[in-house]
Order: structure tokens, then C-alpha cells, then sequence
């Protein structure tokens, strides 16, 4: 089997027609890390050149399905002092917007392999899968929720834009905005009752549900699956999903380096991300234009502050 950093995969040894794709950073709630989208890409592109294989489940490791990308790398900046800018949370002014897309949307590009994948992928969802753990949920062709499991992209609040865009695609325009404007999560409940999710059952049940489903789908043949999951991809195709996430990917990185994006990034750096996370979701209002960047000079005082209090390395 191929060994990776940040998630496993391989054969269930008892159903061996099914995958399973396992994110496996169950310290951090499987958060996403650098190598975290192509080592999905890769994991899929070994379950998809497997005959024997003919469906993949996707869950997470431990508590959480995905809790999103890493903000200690992400927001805080941390490990990169060698390596200079990170391209998505860029410090040279003025930002380039296009280092920012091209990363982003290889990540999203990684996260799509679950969609263009001639087999079917299915999500497991229990504990979270929040932010860009709700990007690879989405990306899955099928949904199964725990009962109490969350779902939802709280960055749209402030600092992120789902690059993926499946939001609008998955639950239709009202329910999408209605997401996307608050930040809000739901529930698995609410997620089946919405019909963003297949199901949703106690957590206890959330195992069984999810291999009973996979292997009904698991007896049909691999052709019958690949044409069936092409067609129902070439309405979104043909809606224009490509453009859709163009839109989203470019957007991100604006959210990111706008000054509202600025002063998350700063009150990350200066307290923590909890604390910017905590303020992001609180309901307070969001520092903007002028205020923001009022905030932003006070945190990189604050900031410079603090790097001139340690004493030099010897």
C-alpha cells in the first residue's frame, strides 16, 4: 500500500471492493497540511487503478472528520521562517493574486479527484467537517452524517471563500446563501433534511449505515458505475462548476489579503488563532475598511513589539 504523511488508505480487509481513505491527523482533527490535498489525489489515483475496487469511502481518523486547514500553519505562520512567504497569506506588498490562485486551486484540484474519480466516493462524516474539511466532504459524490456531526464553512465570515463551490451546487441557491452569509454550520439532521446530506444516524450507527450503502453500490459493475457517475458530472460541468470555482479560488485569496483578511491574519499572529477564531464566529461584528486597518497597525506594533523584547540567538 502507498505510505503518506497525512492520510492512509487501502483495502477494507473484510469488503475488499470498497476503499477506504482515511485523513489521519487525529491530534489536530485532521487538519489540512501542505501535503494534505495531493496526498488525497494520490490516495484516490491508487483505489482508482485497483479493478478490485470499486467504491471509496472517505472518514477521518479520531474525533473529527476534517476541522479544516491548519490555521497554525495557515494563520499563525508557523514553520516557514526558511521559507518565506507562504502564497496565501502573502506579506510583500502589493500581494500577487496569482500565487495565491495557482495554490489554491491545486488544492482544489486535489480535493476534485474525489469527483472526477470513475468511482463512486463517499463521505463519512462524524464529529466536524468544517471549513476545508467541508470542501472534501462536498467534493465526495455521497454524504452520511452522525446525527450530532457539523458541517458548514465558518471562514465565509471572514478569511476564506469555499474554492471548491460546491455549496450552491449541492443545496441550491437559497439554502447556499443563506451558509455562506452567516458562516453557520449545521447539523447531520438538518444537513439530510436539506438534502445535502444521503443520511444521517446516531453515531453509533454512523459505520454500519455508511457499508451497507457503499456495498450495495460496491455489486454493480465498475462500467456501469463510471458511466452513471459521468453523466450526472456533465450537468454540473455543463452549469458551469469550472467557472464557478475559478470565481471562488480567486476570491479566497482576496478574503485573505483584503484588509479585513489582514486584520485576521494579525490578531492570529499577535493572540493566537483562537482567539481570532472565537472573535470570526462570536457574532461580533467583523473589523472592516478603515477599522480593520486601524487594527492591523496596533497588532503589528504589538507584534514588532514582542520581536524586539527577545533577546538575539547566540
Amino acid at each position: 500500500m502507498p505510505a503518506f504523511d497525512t492520510v492512509l488508505i487501502d483495502k477494507d480487509p473484510r469488503h475488499p471492493r470498497i476503499a477506504r481513505l482515511v485523513l489521519n491527523r487525529p491530534d489536530k482533527l485532521n487538519a489540512i497540511g501542505e501535503t494534505t490535498p495531493s496526498e488525497i489525489r494520490k490516495a484516490v489515483e491508487w483505489a482508482e487503478a485497483d479493478d478490485e475496487v470499486h467504491v471509496i469511502v472517505v472518514e477521518g481518523a479520531g474525533r473529527a472528520f476534517c476541522a479544516g486547514y491548519d490555521l497554525g500553519d495557515y494563520a499563525e505562520g508557523h514553520g516557514r521562517d526558511d521559507r518565506g512567504d507562504h502564497p496565501c497569506r502573502q506579506e510583500k506588498t502589493p500581494w500577487d493574486p496569482m500565487l495565491d490562485y495557482a495554490a489554491m486551486k491545486r488544492n482544489t484540484d486535489d480535493f476534485m479527484a474525489l469527483w472526477r474519480c470513475h468511482k463512486p466516493t463517499m463521505a463519512k462524516v462524524h464529529g466536524y467537517a468544517v471549513a476545508g474539511g467541508s470542501d472534501i466532504a462536498l467534493c465526495c459524490d455521497l454524504l452520511a452524517m452522525a446525527d450530532d456531526a457539523r458541517i458548514g464553512y465558518m471562514p465565509t465570515r471572514v478569511w476564506g471563500c469555499p474554492t471548491t463551490a460546491m455549496w450552491t451546487y449541492r443545496l441550491g441557491a437559497l439554502r447556499a446563501k443563506q451558509l455562506m452569509f452567516t458562516g453557520d454550520t449545521i447539523d447531520g439532521k438538518q444537513a439530510a433534511e436539506w438534502g445535502l446530506a444521503n443520511f444521517s444516524v446516531p453515531a453509533e450507527q454512523l459505520e454500519d449505515a455508511t457499508l451497507k450503502l457503499a456495498q450495495r453500490i460496491a455489486g454493480v459493475p465498475r462500467s456501469h458505475l463510471m458511466m452513471h457517475k459521468l453523466v450526472v458530472n456533465q450537468v454540473w460541468h455543463s452549469m458551469g462548476l469550472e467557472q464557478s470555482q475559478m470565481f471562488a479560488t480567486v476570491f479566497d485569496g482576496v478574503t485573505r489579503h483584503n484588509p479585513e483578511g489582514m486584520w485576521f491574519r494579525r490578531q492570529a499572529e499577535a493572540e493566537g488563532f483562537k482567539s481570532a477564531v472565537a472573535w470570526r464566529d462570536s457574532g461580533r461584528d467583523i473589523p472592516e475598511g478603515d477599522e480593520a486597518r486601524a487594527l492591523v497597525a496596533q497588532l503589528e506594533a504589538k507584534l514588532a513589539a514582542a520581536r524586539a523584547a527577545v533577546p538575539p540567538a547566540r
